[in-house]
């Protein structure tokens, strides 16, 4: 049986895994008590027990998490940004090739995809790979969210009784263009430029749309609508990422239509010439603890839908 520490179990990610992980029997979870949770000694001598290691933890931590591990049989699975494209870790999504998941498989250190750049690195990073969008395009990304992205503060804010009024209408945010996901967006998609990143937040509590806006002439010349289907057809056909040929609801999409699942549903909307490209998917699911699950199952030779809600 194998043991799993979740470092950082307090926040929402860290007990969204706690819940998956906590039902299953194949598995033994390493816990803190409550007063030693902090405690650096406590968390050492559990980082080196265990043989899976989740950080859920902000960058700063999850990196001194890293340097508290001196037993090179433990295998990390950090939920920060702050390994996303570090070349010594794999990058936790196995969909986008047999090159990433060959790495995620036979590494002992493995970073997990953040929300809104999970929606977007499904979307472009295959059409760079395959050459329909050249390098150098210039992009553009709208994405909507639940508040539960914000985490237990922001939950709280939502949930209050007697909030502040503003809250009940959808809420921009990244307005500085510096969102901590871009560097990951343009590192994985080998992208020269980051996209103009719109994300929005707004009344409910988890699911995500993420949208990319695509002119027919800023595909490579010779390149059509036919061809980013095609890639998408061939590369996600389930069970955690699938390609939808429509996912319309009478003329809507709905952020929270994956709600509490773990999977991610990718389509093309729009015209030949106006092209829409989306992902739906729930932030704290595909885009967070569903993808960190995903991972373990992966590394522990499972099922790697096993404890996922699909």
């Amino acid at each position: 049986m194998k043991k799993v520490f979740i470092d950082g179990s307090a926040g929402t990610t860290g007990l969204r895994i706690f819940e998956r992980l906590s039902q299953r029997k194949d598995l033994e979870l390493v816990t803190l008590p409550e007063a030693v949770r902090k405690d650096p000694e406590a968390r050492k001598q559990a980082l080196n027990s265990c043989d899976v290691a989740f950080l859920c933890l902000p960058d700063a931590a999850a990196i001194e998490a890293v340097s508290l591990i001196e037993n090179d049989h433990v295998t990390v699975l950090d939920t920060s940004t702050a390994h996303r494209t570090d070349p010594d870790w794999a990058y936790g999504f196995p969909e986008l090739g047999e090159k990433y998941k060959s790495k995620l498989l036979s590494s002992r250190r493995i970073a997990v995809p953040g929300c809104h750049a999970s929606g977007f690195i499904a979307l472009v990073a295959p059409l760079v790979e395959a050459g329909i969008l050249p390098k150098d395009v210039l992009l553009t990304a709208h994405s909507i969210t639940g508040y539960s992205g914000g985490g237990k503060k922001m939950i709280a804010e939502y949930e209050e009784a007697g909030r502040d009024v503003l809250l009940d209408a959808p809420r921009q945010y990244g307005l500085t263009q510096q969102h901590k996901h871009l560097k990951e967006i343009r590192a994985m998609c080998g992208l020269e430029s980051a996209p103009v990143f719109c994300p929005i937040v707004s009344d409910f509590y988890s699911g995500m749309v993420m949208t990319v806006p695509v002119f027919a002439g800023q595909l490579t010349e010779g390149k059509t609508v036919a061809d980013i289907k095609s890639v998408y057809e061939t590369m996600y056909q389930g069970p955690m990422v699938t390609y939808k040929e429509t996912m319309d609801e009478s003329g809507f999409l709905s952020g929270a239509g994956l709600s509490h699942k773990d999977t991610m549903e990718v389509t093309v909307c729009g015209n030949d010439e106006r092209i829409l490209l989306i992902a739906r998917y729930d932030n704290l699911g595909k885009g967070a603890s569903g993808a960190a699950v995903q991972c373990l199952n992966m590394v522990l030779g499972c099922d790697m839908t096993e404890g996922l809600e699909l």
